[in-house]
């Protein structure tokens, strides 16, 4: 095929004396040929395969009438049509009509936009072009015709010259069906650029689509199975009708079919197979009995050709099986792409990559606002601030998006205004409906758990134990949570469970309808003003399953803990931001709740059975009463409380695994441990009363990690612990603890120990044992006189600060069998003879320089961390061998270099 130019205007033709208005086209392509040497042959088979891929064609099948003139029905039909395609054979200049129909082509080519795409069958252009050979003695015999004038003449010779300078088809020596070929293909591309049904306003589209491109490989002989992957709304059909709209013309046959999920449920599988044949076939009438017989006719009949389908919105197995089961149903160079918000079913199904379709960035964002909301691509002057606010509500959604923009169009500042209160109170139903379709085709506790994440955990740490609590309430976390990401329910993100917030607002406004009237009648509770209403109108029920309190300032709020005694099914309670009137919590509850107890504890009536996670920040009673039995309960957080003593003796908490007392300035002391053996968290930091941490805390076996930071009255600590779990234990600034406890037992699981500002003068030799150490500071422990010697025998030490000991000096053998990487000892007056075995500055080194740091040291000279992330050392620059030269490199000079950047720095 010669390379399609494009068509230049010729001033051989002239001009109408008025251009005329590009009409409405009807056709798309209109056949112009010479019916004895092409009607039964060339023409019949282009026109038969342009039918079959639903190209309107016009051709004269002579049910027209034909006189001496062209009929005006045929010069409409050129008019109507997109694309003319003149094939021009050697008998093609002894018809009038044909020459005639042509001049009508180049006019329209000049007035209309009409393309021409000719075909030179069995003549060559320049013969066309100038007259030569056949087309010479039609000429000649049309001048020898005295009811032909010369100037009609010349308007063909004119008509052929322009046609014959047009790059097309020569067909010479070539197969019919290849060239056949090559002009639908032609066709059909620019068919799909001036006919898409797309919207032109496609944001944030063109990177999208060349990231798939990449991964489709088009051009390559292998079968490739695409899945295009994200979110309901996200923009994942839009994307594959692009892609399809661009290079569907590129395949011998192709097909798109959407709405799967919806269509097989309306319509059945076999109508969808049946679709398929009969869009690649373009046979109207498919005979199929069932899926079986279809599966069978769609390999046996697509396996020998370059296919491209789009399979939009698959969400079972049996979709993708009925209609393409696996690669060999298709020919070479074949592609299929599956549309899904299910990446698991696509990776089950086998497909060759998966693309992830993003949501928008926030320019992308308010500019597809700014087109459905002004028809412009920014926001006008006085509506910035409130497109902001609709685009944050969105955070990048295109559903949701262009579902606000749209409905906001043409209104008036206030009328947003009022657009944006309604939006907070009660989210845009439309988008709600469309994004439930996933929670719709979830099982029954996978729904549970979304619900569970959306108005309880979403933002919080995905860690062992909110795995268990999850697990308590019989999720099955470690599954569901995968299917809800793969399904793009969740993500993960900074190990934080997240979600969308517009998924978040359809999940909380399936528990709204659970009760729209009555609060007390929903399953979860999570704004403040439905929570008092239930707390202080008594109307909580055996409905409700969780509660949190959030406050959104620091109110003083009088409401009744009897509200809890009916909550029967309460799992979860979480009261923050939360403060009481400042009176004692036994008078505030006789002279405002008018209940009467002894006791000030607000959980006397509360049902504890079912309870597995209770926060309470600033939680007024000074005590937990003994009666307080809670078997079940996960996590208990009293952040900021009153409590001075937790309990007295020993208080069973089976399977409590996170305590959370930190910032509790009125705790004395810890209780007794024994009755909680599962524990894993123990938090006190800020207890700045604490004086005494009870020795059944040092044989946790379970407890992985301990913060003691900033209880500055600390002074009783176990004196030997064994706590094989421990991972982390936070002393830093408990500016009266003296003695670190003996290592007792196996303790290699500890990686991190803050000693920071503590009184400590000495370490134990047992210390020596916690072989698993990474990182431990010292710093500003102003007591602390002797070099700590066992350091040297942690071999997995990579980070040691004994910075601000001022009573730290001395010269220290630092040769030890690990590879310190970071050394802070700024303040202290201590000398090293040698290095904790870190590797000498080597010949290869220079080059690979990364940081160095200056040290006050002259034992040392300088540090460096090289690119393999260890740290070396260039020795002393006062002893003989100072200067040295590795690859051209003087070390004194850069020494000296780096002391000029790094005035200051010491390690």
């Amino acid at each position: 095929m010669v390379p399609l130019s494009t068509q230049r205007a010729s001033s051989s033709i002239p001009l109408s004396s008025s251009t005329s208005p590009r009409p409405r086209w009807i056709h798309d392509v209109f056949l112009n040929f010479h019916g004895e040497d092409t009607r039964k042959s060339f023409t019949d088979h282009l026109y038969t395969a342009l039918e079959k891929k639903g190209i309107i064609t016009f051709k004269d099948d002579e049910k027209l009438g034909r006189g001496k003139y062209i009929s005006q029905e045929l010069l409409k039909a050129i008019r109507e049509s997109m694309y003319a395609i003149p094939i021009i054979s050697e008998n093609y200049a002894s018809s009038r009509w044909c020459l005639t129909e042509l001049t009508q082509i180049v006019e329209c080519m000049r007035e209309t936009g009409l393309t021409v795409l000719p075909v030179f069958y069995h003549v060559d252009p320049s013969e066309v072009r100038n007259q030569t050979g056949a087309f010479a003695k039609a000429f000649a015999r049309h001048e020898e015709d005295p009811n032909i004038d010369m100037e009609k003449i010349q308007t063909w010779r004119l008509a052929l010259k322009e046609v014959g300078n047009i790059s097309g088809w020569h067909f010479h020596l070539r197969y019919e069906s290849t060239m056949v070929h090559e002009i639908i293909k032609r066709i059909l591309q620019g068919l799909r650029r001036n006919f898409s049904t797309l919207s032109k306003d496609l944001v944030g589209i063109e990177s999208r689509v060349e990231e798939m491109m990449n991964i489709l490989g088009i051009g390559l002989d292998d079968v490739r199975f695409i899945g295009i992957h994200g979110m309901a709304g996200v923009g994942k059909t839009t994307l594959a009708e692009v892609i399809y709209d661009r290079i569907s013309y590129q395949f011998e046959a192709s097909s798109f079919i959407a709405c799967i999920r919806e269509e097989t449920r309306n319509r059945g599988l076999v109508s969808l197979q049946k679709q398929l044949l009969s869009k690649i076939f373009m046979e109207r009438e498919i005979n199929i009995w069932d899926d079986r017989e279809g599966m069978n006719m769609i390999r046996n009949r697509l396996c020998y050709k370059k296919v491209f389908l789009v399979l939009d919105d698959v969400d079972r197995e049996e979709h993708i099986t009925a209609l393409a089961r696996s690669h060999d149903w298709f020919g070479p160079g074949s592609r299929i792409i599956l549309t899904s918000r299910d990446s698991h079913l696509l990776k089950r199904h086998g497909v060759n990559d998966i693309y992830k379709v993003n949501e928008l960035n926030n320019d992308e964002a308010l500019q597809l606002f700014s087109l459905a909301a002004f028809r412009k691509p920014h926001p006008e002057e006085n509506y910035v601030d409130l497109s902001k606010g609709f685009v944050k509500y969105a955070q990048g959604l295109p559903l949701a998006l262009k579902v606000l923009g749209s409905s906001l169009f043409g209104r008036g500042t206030n009328a947003w205004k009022g657009a944006w209160d309604q939006l907070k109170a009660n989210p845009n139903k439309g988008i709600l409906d469309i994004l439930q379709v996933g929670f719709d085709g979830l099982e029954d506790l996978q729904k549970k758990m979304f619900l569970d994440i959306a108005c309880f955990f979403s933002g919080e740490v995905l860690d062992n134990i909110l795995m268990d609590i999850l697990e308590s309430f019989g999720y099955y976390p470690y599954l569901n949570i995968d299917i809800l990401m793969e399904k793009c329910l969740i993500t993960i993100s900074s190990k934080r469970l997240r979600m969308h917030d517009l998924l978040q607002k359809m999940g909380q406004a399936i528990i709204y309808d659970e009760s729209p009237e009555e609060p007390g009648r929903r399953s979860r509770l999570w704004h403040y003003k439905n929570v008092l209403h239930v707390l202080k109108n008594n109307t909580g029920t055996d409905m409700i399953e969780g509660i949190v309190l959030n406050l959104p300032n620091q109110n003083e709020e009088r409401f009744s803990v009897r509200a809890f005694s009916k909550m029967k099914k309460l799992r979860i309670l979480k009261i923050r931001n939360t403060s009481f009137v400042n009176m004692s919590f036994s008078n505030l509850c006789n002279n405002l709740l008018n209940l009467h107890w002894h006791s000030g504890d607000p959980l006397r009536f509360m049902p504890t059975h079912g309870l597995r996670v209770l926060e309470w920040s600033k939680y007024p009673s000074k005590s937990l009463s003994n009666s307080f039995q809670a078997d079940n309960l996960i996590e208990l957080r009293f952040p900021c409380s009153h409590i001075k003593q937790l309990w007295k003796g020993i208080n069973s908490f089976g399977s409590l695994k996170r305590f959370d007392l930190s910032g509790s300035q009125n705790l004395l002391e810890t209780p007794d441990f024994t009755g909680v053996p599962s524990l894993e968290i123990l938090d006190l930091e800020g207890c700045t009363s604490l004086s005494k941490v009870h020795k059944s805390v040092g044989v946790l076996k379970r407890l992985r990690r301990l913060n003691l930071h900033a209880c500055k009255r600390l002074k009783s600590f176990p004196n030997e612990i064994s706590l094989e779990s421990l991972e982390h234990l936070y002393l830093s600034d408990c500016s009266r603890f003296e003695k670190f406890p003996g290592i007792v037992g196996n303790m290699t699981s500890l990686r991190l120990l803050y000693l920071d500002g503590t009184a400590i003068k000495e370490l134990p030799p047992s210390f020596k044992s916690l072989s698993g150490l990474s990182v431990l500071s010292l710093q500003n422990c102003k007591k602390l006189s002797i070099f700590p010697s066992v350091i040297c025998s942690l071999s997995s030490l990579r980070i040691l600060d004994v910075s601000d000991c001022p009573a730290l000096g001395g010269i220290q053998d630092m040769n030890g069998d690990g590879y310190l990487e970071q050394l802070y000892k700024g303040g202290t007056a201590i000398k090293f003879t040698k290095f904790f075995a870190v590797p000498e500055f080597g010949s290869n080194d220079a080059c690979s320089m990364r940081e160095m740091f200056m040290t006050n040291d002259d034992s040392i000279g300088a540090l460096y961390i090289g690119f393999d992330n260890r740290v070396y050392y260039i020795r002393s620059l006062n002893n003989e061998e100072s200067k040295w030269q590795t690859k051209g490199y003087d070390v004194v000079s850069l020494f000296d270099l780096f002391i000029r950047c790094f005035v200051g720095v010491v390690i």
